[in-house]
Formats: structure tokens, sequence, C-alpha cells
């Protein structure tokens, strides 16, 4: 019992050092993703533009509610709204659909920048700020510079 106990103290240390060294070797940097995103050109001009289109659709929405009280009988104003109701429906999932792609675009295209950046500098790993207690190198203000 005792010589298993040895062994398996032995390979637990040993298991130990080898981590230890392969630590050595990696170069870990930080990142605050937030604030590199906040910061982007492209979502602030994503986000003015979708503003842009959801006060279109809005506006819209106002002329066909008036259209719709236009109507004269109940019927009327029953199939414009339906009418209605299924454009309305198709314009807003057009602008999500349209932002969605366009987001997807700009987070790969922050991604690759922070890889690109990170393997330029030699860090061999990349974490999220929110998740580091303590150390690492903080890349993030380089990241914002070279992502606008």
């Amino acid at each position: 019992m005792k010589k298993t106990l040895s062994l398996l103290l032995t390979a637990v240390i040993l298991a130990g050092g080898a981590l230890t060294a392969a630590m050595a070797d990696e170069r870990v940097a930080v990142i605050d993703v937030q604030a590199v995103v906040s910061k982007s050109a492209q979502v602030q001009a994503l986000k003015k533009e979708q503003q842009t289109k959801m006060q279109e659709l809005d506006k819209w929405l106002k002329t066909a509610q008036a259209d719709v009280q236009k109507q004269k009988t109940q019927e009327g104003k029953d199939k414009l709204l339906k009418k209605y109701n299924t454009e309305f429906a198709k314009k807003k999932t057009e602008i999500a659909k349209n932002y969605q792609t366009k987001l997807q675009a700009i987070d790969k295209s922050i991604t690759d920048t922070i890889a690109a950046q990170a393997k330029a500098k030699g860090y061999t790993m990349v974490i999220s700020k929110g998740v580091v207690v303590y150390g690492g190198d903080d890349i993030t203000a380089e990241i914002q510079k070279a992502v606008k």
C-alpha cells in the first residue's frame, strides 16, 4: 500500500513538473472584448444603420395604420390589416437577418484581427479579461487601434 501511494505521489509530482515546464513556454494575453467591440467603428456604423432602418420601419408602420383607419368597412380594415401585418413581419425579419449577417462578419473580422495581432506578438493564447483574475499581458488597446 505504501509503495502504491509512493508511486502515485511520484507520478503526480512529475506530472506537475511537466505541466509547469509546458506552461513556461506559453505567452498569455488578455483582452477586454466588450471594450474592443464597443469602440469599433464598424459596430457603431452598424448600430446607426440599424437605428435608421428601425425608424424607417416605424414611419412605414404609422402610414400603414393611417391607411387602415381610412377604410370605411370593418372587412376592408381587416383585409388591409392582414396585408400590412404580413408585410411588416417580412420587413422586420429582413432587417434582423441583414443585421445578424453584418454582425457576424464584424465579429469574424475582430476575431481575425485579435488572432493576427496575438500571433505577430508571439502570444500562444488569448483569454477574455473577464475570466482572468491575475496575469497575462493586456492587449486591449492595441486591438482597439487595429480594429478601427
